[in-house]
């Protein structure tokens, strides 16, 4: 099995996005999330003169394999930097510098990059697959059984840079999931590790009396659980890993839209919305046809096979 480098920030998405290529394209991942030099972290990654400067050594360490992966900007730069006669390197999303430093090169559709070495997805890279979802399904179905049907899977993300979720959001959306299970709905929820504690003891208070399930970040993660036991979806529209996550089932996917603005995430929402994947939860569980929107096994084999590998 070829042995690819997997270098990224150590974000769950990010990892998620490079594992579930690796994974796609056949690869054995070796990960080794970004960690830099002291003072570095001050540094944009698009001004280090070279990445030897500013990351630790065991992510630079040779023998390199036959292919580095790095995912986001930071990332990217170090692939680049690693390229050489015999190892190819890959960037996950839009590098940010020239397109041409890269063997290969995955991006969304809504990054709005083309190219003779781009390969365009509709979502971001994941590891929801078919098989992984089956096996989750089955180990926690029983687990919910006792939950009313139909079942919503509640996916929080948190506050960033372009989107609001603290208590006042959290608390408008608990209304309306309270609202939900007072009609017949069974609910069980996850939030993130961007989720406020404060966004989270609203939610608790509104919910956990109405026979909610919610994961307190103990045992064993049900996120991929959830999605597969699924009948609706209902996730923060902040984050494109867990959208992209949620509309690999078969279950409708609800985005709860939050305060803020992002271009290229408006982008992306609205691509789904325009292929009836998505729609805007406006306080009811809308149920209707879907099929899995999932591009990560094609866009590994792609690689594979543009890399000649």
């Amino acid at each position: 099995m070829v042995e690819a480098r997997i270098i990224c920030t150590d974000i769950a998405g990010l990892r998620a996005q490079a594992l579930g290529l690796a994974e796609a394209a056949g690869f054995a991942p070796d990960l080794r999330p970004l960690r830099l030099r002291p003072g570095w972290g001050r540094v944009p990654a698009s001004l280090w003169p070279h990445p030897r400067w500013a990351v630790e050594r065991e992510v630079l360490a040779t023998p390199l394999p036959p292919v580095v992966i790095g995912t986001g900007g930071a990332g990217a730069r170090v692939a680049a930097a690693l390229r050489r006669p015999g190892v190819r390197a890959v960037a996950i999303q839009h590098p940010r510098m020239n397109p041409a430093r890269f063997d290969a090169i995955l991006a969304a559709r809504h990054d709005g990059l083309t190219g003779a070495n781009v390969i365009v997805t509709r979502t971001a890279l994941h590891r929801a697959t078919p098989a992984r979802l089956a096996a989750e399904g089955a180990l926690w179905a029983p687990r919910f059984a006792h939950l009313p049907r139909p079942l919503a899977a509640v996916l929080l993300g948190g506050s960033n840079g372009r989107y609001h979720f603290g208590p006042a959001e959290a608390g408008i959306l608990a209304r309306q999931l309270a609202a939900l299970m007072r009609e017949g709905a069974g609910l069980i929820l996850t939030p993130s590790r961007r989720t406020a504690p404060e966004a989270m003891a609203a939610l608790r208070a509104a919910l956990v009396p109405l026979g909610a399930w919610i994961w307190d970040f103990t045992g064993e993660n049900p996120y991929f659980g959830m999605l597969a036991c699924a009948d609706a979806i209902i996730v923060t529209a902040d984050s494109v890993s867990m959208v992209s996550e949620a509309v690999a089932t078969s279950a409708p996917v609800l985005l709860a839209r939050l305060p803020g603005r992002s271009a290229r995430i408006g982008a992306f929402l609205a691509g789904l919305a325009a292929e009836g994947r998505v729609r805007d939860f406006a306080g009811r569980l809308e149920l209707w046809n879907t099929a899995p929107l999932d591009d990560t096994e094609w866009a590994g084999r792609e690689l594979r096979r543009r890399l000649g590998l």
